[in-house]
């Protein structure tokens, strides 16, 4: 912290308009959707969806030079300052390290080099984002470019621009620290997640006669258990919106019930999210607790398997593609019941059971756990940049 404090030691600050620091400030436009002539060509056009607080080095469509030029649409450098002015990301800020267009929602900044540094921009404008979010209006809280432009950012010292740069890039380089840090865990949680997978398919591959093989209606069932939501609190409850996707447990829950009796798992249970099952929504239970009709909870019925084995075969994409294989409905597809209890279990031995799953815990703890795995740390640096950032960009006036 003396460091900070000598770093802005005397520094005089002088709040702008973001339109007075920057070169240019426009949005782009669409296509016509209805023209293919416009589309799966190798410009690449960037949609608000995408925006999501980092660096954009790809979009998902690409758009014909004829798209482009018969659209709104336009070509915009690197390193500008992208902010999603509409949907679920308004507010949300990004950088393009490619050339690329966007849709109208939104708005890319084109920083004047003389006056700020377009990272030290980004990271002030990621500490508004409540602020940014809060000014929207419309069902959809969209914001408009001339909120946008009218942003307030503070420069230091900016009667002396050489030194102002001088002082935000050294913002910058610890602020960067922080978020490189965290791409480098962010990756390795990717990797590692990828491994969890391949080892799990391995370690779960049987030949058909290397093992005996049950449906899991024979060796389990669904609890018909019942708990008073007196017995429920926040953190016991299990709906389908606190369960997490793509297996990685759960959260604490918003909608506890305030009345009757819900859905009983006792400690050991399997609890899967039952609707959309390609979210991959699955926990084992280390507690005693309740949960609604949305969420399957299966309980062990046969002592020949262990609820950490058979929690790995049903947390394996094969049982989820089976569940999707023969879900209900389009929109919101929910599991098949029924089918579901058909789903081929495989039960080696005790021993070997014992042994794949002292493999794959080691994995399922480095890639879920919040309290020793990589997220615990990811989440650590995610705070350590959040403070530092509001050390460097909390000014008063």
């Amino acid at each position: 912290m003396s460091y900070l404090d000598k770093l802005l030691e005397g520094v005089v600050i002088k709040w702008y308009k973001l339109e007075d620091i920057s070169t240019t400030i426009s949005s782009g436009g669409t296509p016509r959707t209805s023209n293919s002539d416009y589309y799966n060509g190798n410009i690449p056009w960037l949609r608000t969806q995408e925006v999501g607080n980092g660096d954009i080095f790809d979009t998902g469509i690409k758009i014909t030079e004829l798209g482009l030029k018969n659209s709104s649409a336009k070509m915009i450098p690197v390193n500008c300052v992208i902010v999603a002015m509409y949907g679920a990301t308004v507010g949300k800020i990004g950088i393009n390290k490619i050339p690329l267009c966007t849709n109208q929602a939104c708005a890319n900044i084109e920083i004047d080099k003389e006056k700020a540094m377009y990272q030290y921009v980004y990271h002030f404008l990621l500490s508004q984002y409540e602020f940014i979010k809060s000014l929207g209006a419309g069902s959809q809280t969209n914001i408009s470019a001339k909120i946008i432009k009218s942003l307030q950012i503070p420069i230091p010292c900016p009667e002396n621009p050489k030194k102002s740069l001088e002082i935000q890039q050294k913002i910058v380089a610890i602020l960067d620290t922080f978020t490189e840090l965290t791409a480098e865990l962010t990756a390795e949680l990717t990797a590692r997640k990828k491994q969890y997978s391949y080892y799990r398919e391995q370690l779960l591959t049987f030949d058909e006669k290397e093992v005996e093989w049950k449906p899991l209606g024979e060796i389990a069932n669904y609890s018909k258990n019942r708990i008073s939501f007196e017995m429920l609190n926040e953190d016991n409850y299990v709906g389908v919106d606190n369960l997490l996707p793509d297996k990685e447990g759960k959260t604490l829950s918003t909608r506890v019930p305030i009345k009757g009796n819900s859905t009983g798992y006792e400690a050991n249970n399997i609890l899967i999210g039952n609707i959309r099952p390609y979210l991959k929504k699955i926990w084992l239970a280390d507690r005693k607790g309740g949960t609604n009709g949305d969420v399957l909870v299966i309980q062990i019925n046969d002592t020949r398997i262990s609820s950490k084995f058979l929690y790995q075969v049903l947390a394996d994409d094969n049982f989820f593609a089976f569940n999707m294989k023969y879900a209900k409905g389009a929109k919101m597809p929910r599991g098949n019941k029924k089918k579901i209890m058909d789903y081929l279990i495989p039960i080696p031995s005790p021993k070997e059971q014992e042994r794949i799953v002292a493999i794959l815990d080691k994995f399922d703890t480095l890639t879920t756990s919040i309290s020793e795995g990589l997220p615990k740390e990811i989440e650590l640096r995610k705070k350590q940049y959040e403070y530092y950032r509001n050390q460097l960009l909390t000014f008063n006036g």
